[in-house]
C-alpha cells in the first residue's frame, strides 16, 4: 500500500526534539479537562498543511517562505484566527532551541496550538514488536513536544503495516500505552479517518472504545472517507467517530479521490452529526483543494461560523 502524501512529505525532515515549557502534569489525571470556547470563531484554528507550498523548506515555489515558528502570526493576520493545527513534517529543526523560540513566538502573538497533526511510519499493530515499539516511541516524542508548546492534544497516525492487516488487539495495546503516556502529560490523543485501510472510521472508533481512556478519542475528518467509500458508508463513519470525538475535527469540503477526482463532503449534514453529538472541540480549516489556500480557508472560515451559529 503506497505511503499517504504526509507520511511521503515528512520523510524528509529531521524529527527530533527536547525541549522545556510550562511544566505538566508528571501524573496521569483522571481525564482531560480543556476549557474550550464557545463562540463559534474562537473555536477555530487552521492547519499548516494546505499551507505547505508556502511554509520553509518544503517547497522551491514558496517565493516568500514562512518559517513554521511565525505560521499562527501570519494567519491571524490573514484571517484573525489565533489557534493553529502544526503539522509535523512542518517542524525543520525541532531542537530544545527552536522550540523554545517557537514557544516564544506563540506568546509574542497571543496564539496558541489546538493541535498537532502527528505523522510516523510505524504501525501500531503490525506484528513485528520492534515496529509497534517504534511507533510507540515516536509517538511520546511528539506527545512531549506538544506538552512543551502547551498543545491540549496530538493527532498520531496509523500507517498500514507492511506484515499484517490492521489488527485491533495490537493497535489497541499500542495506543493503550500511549494514552497512559499522554494522560501524564495532559495531552489527548486523536485518531483521524485519513487512510483507507488501516484508518477505517469504524475501525478506529471500536479501538477507542476498546482502549477506554479518556486520553484517546477519535479525530472526524469531513471529508476524508469519501474518497474511499459510498456516501452511505462515509456518512455512517463520520458519524460514529463524532459519538466519540473530543478535542479536534477537520472541517474539509473538498479531497481528491485516488482516480484524481474530487469529492465534496456535505457540510451542512456533517455538521449535524456534530451538534447531534454536544461537540465541543475545536474546529481545525483543512482546506486541499488545488489552487489558492487563503480563498480556500477563509470560504471554510466563513461556513463553519455560519453552521455553528
Amino acid at each position: 500500500m503506497p505511503s499517504t502524501r504526509r507520511i511521503f512529505l515528512a520523510r524528509s525532515t529531521a524529527l527530533a526534539a527536547t525541549a522545556y515549557f510550562a511544566p505538566r502534569a508528571a501524573f496521569a489525571a483522571p481525564s482531560p479537562h480543556i476549557n474550550f470556547p464557545t463562540a463559534p470563531r474562537d473555536r477555530i484554528c487552521v492547519a499548516s498543511y494546505p499551507f505547505r507550498y508556502v511554509i520553509q523548506g518544503q517547497d522551491a515555489r514558496a517565493t516568500s517562505p514562512i518559517d513554521l515558528k511565525d505560521f499562527a502570526a501570519h494567519i491571524k493576520e490573514k484571517f484573525q484566527i489565533n489557534k493553529i493545527e502544526p503539522w509535523t513534517g512542518h517542524f525543520p529543526t525541532p531542537t530544545s532551541k527552536y522550540l523554545d523560540q517557537f514557544h516564544t513566538a506563540l506568546q509574542k502573538s497571543g496564539c496558541h496550538i489546538a493541535n498537532m497533526a502527528v505523522d510516523g511510519e510505524d504501525s501500531p499493530y503490525a506484528r513485528d514488536p520492534a515496529e509497534r515499539a517504534r511507533a510507540l516511541a515516536f509517538s511520546k516524542k511528539w506527545i512531549n513536544v506538544a506538552a512543551r508548546l502547551n498543545a491540549p492534544g496530538v493527532r498520531t497516525n496509523i500507517p498500514v503495516a507492511k506484515d499484517s492487516q490492521p489488527d485491533l488487539t495490537r493497535a489497541a495495546d499500542t495506543l493503550r500505552e500511549a494514552a497512559d503516556y499522554a494522560a501524564r502529560k495532559n495531552v489527548v490523543i486523536s485518531l483521524e479517518n485519513d487512510n483507507p485501510v488501516s484508518e477505517d472510521p469504524f475501525f478506529l472508533v471500536q479501538l477507542v472504545e476498546k482502549v477506554n481512556s479518556p486520553w484517546l478519542h477519535t479525530l472526524p475528518d469531513f471529508a476524508n472517507s469519501l474518497t474511499a467509500h459510498d456516501d452511505d458508508y462515509a456518512y455512517r463513519g463520520i458519524d460514529a467517530m463524532f459519538s466519540r470525538a473530543y478535542s479536534i475535527c477537520h472541517v474539509k469540503e473538498t479531497e481528491v479521490n485516488p482516480a484524481g477526482q474530487p469529492v465534496h463532503a456535505d457540510l451542512p449534514r456533517t455538521f449535524g452529526y456534530l451538534k447531534q453529538h454536544d461537540y465541543k472541540g475545536y474546529l481545525s480549516m483543512e482546506w486541499d483543494s488545488p489552487g489558492d489556500p487563503y480563498a480556500g480557508t477563509q470560504d471554510l472560515i466563513e461556513k463553519t461560523v455560519r453552521y455553528l451559529s
